[in-house]
């Protein structure tokens, strides 16, 4: 409030609008989240553009899908797949694996903040994403095949509760608008993921303990 010279950026998420059933989410789809965290996500969004209508803040907003690739903390989908699988232990997934998200590299989602950064128009909303709509269950088995993993290792548990079934984002806006578009396609991508998990063993799953819950929302006597 008191720097009128600085651009703020919102960095929200798709699960904002909860489950797509049909077609994809642009910026003006109603918000509809399922999960306490996808309220507090949508909440901030309100929360943003009443500080730029009511002060007149520098602001904008962006919604992206899922990200993947280095550096990724360790308890996500695939950082938690590619090291379990190098260790030969059990990957759980939830429900039958046919969640679908939609993927984007993180190296295509720093480019568009660098984008809506230098040329996206204040108060405005646009959406990333990169139009990988896969399912768990596929994610899993492409790295198990690149890791000449066993299907074995797939353990099917609880689903989340409020786990949406089908994310999906229309980038048209800032395709469109500010001219990007991603340039790493989900094949490359995850190979460069793996490759990184590969010749970075510290940042990989501590499988010899318990670092994380199959079913952390349950209650523990």
């Amino acid at each position: 409030l008191k720097d009128k010279n600085k651009k703020f950026i919102q960095i929200s998420t798709d699960e904002v609008f909860g489950t797509i059933k049909e077609g994809s989410a642009t910026e003006f789809t109603r918000f509809n989240p399922s999960s306490p965290y996808a309220a507090t996500k949508a909440a901030a969004e309100l929360l943003i553009n009443s500080y730029i209508v009511t002060y007149g803040v520098d602001a904008i907003i962006t919604r992206c899908t899922n990200n993947y690739g280095p550096r990724q903390f360790f308890e996500k989908l695939i950082p938690k797949t590619i090291s379990l699988s190098i260790n030969n232990k059990d990957i759980p997934i939830y429900g039958k694996g046919k969640s679908i998200r939609d993927w984007i590299f993180v190296e295509d989602h720093c480019e568009a903040i660098m984008s809506v950064l230098k040329n996206g128009v204040s108060g405005e909303t646009y959406n990333i994403s990169a139009s990988n709509e896969i399912d768990n269950l596929q994610v899993v088995n492409s790295i198990l095949k690149l890791l000449d993993g066993a299907k074995e290792l797939i353990k099917f548990v609880p689903s989340r509760p409020g786990e949406d079934a089908r994310y999906s984002l229309d980038s048209t806006k800032i395709r469109r608008e500010l001219d990007w578009k991603p340039k790493v396609t989900f094949e490359e991508g995850i190979k460069r993921t793996i490759e990184w998990y590969q010749a970075n063993k510290a940042r990989r799953v501590n499988t010899s303990k318990k670092v994380f819950s199959e079913t952390p929302w349950k209650n523990k006597d």
